[in-house]
């Protein structure tokens, strides 16, 4: 049996803000209200649902794998929004993608301050 992913929960500041962004940033339909939720859906039934904290929230990262094509809309998205961006999770290369494992990778932050990650290859 394989196991599938299907909804993850992002604490977020403004869960409409930050499901917006995520959104936008990467070229998926508009979020939908749900409950105490904001979610936006992914391919292959699964979903990114956003909920407001009344806690300090804790900067989680959250890597996503996206076609080529997908990482060239992305980055374009990100360079438009001036986001500042890194070639590696340590920051230390900003301003650029990586070609890891054959593939390109970027790392940027959300509204909420999670590190979010584009890759077109897996590790």
């Amino acid at each position: 049996m394989a196991v599938l992913f299907n909804h993850a929960i992002v604490f977020a500041q403004d869960k409409h803000r930050s499901a917006s962004f995520f959104a936008s940033l990467f070229g998926l339909p508009d979020p939908v209200a749900w409950g105490p939720f904001v979610s936006v859906e992914l391919g292959q039934g699964g979903s990114v649902q956003f909920a407001e904290a009344d806690f300090q929230i804790q900067a989680q990262h959250y890597a996503f794998l996206v076609t080529e094509e997908e990482f060239d809309g992305i980055y374009q998205r990100i360079l438009i929004a001036g986001l500042e961006h890194w070639a590696d999770p340590q920051g230390s290369q900003p301003g650029a993608f990586n070609r890891n494992h054959g593939g390109r990778g970027v790392y940027f932050r959300d509204p909420a301050g999670h590190g979010l990650e584009a890759l077109t290859r897996p590790y």
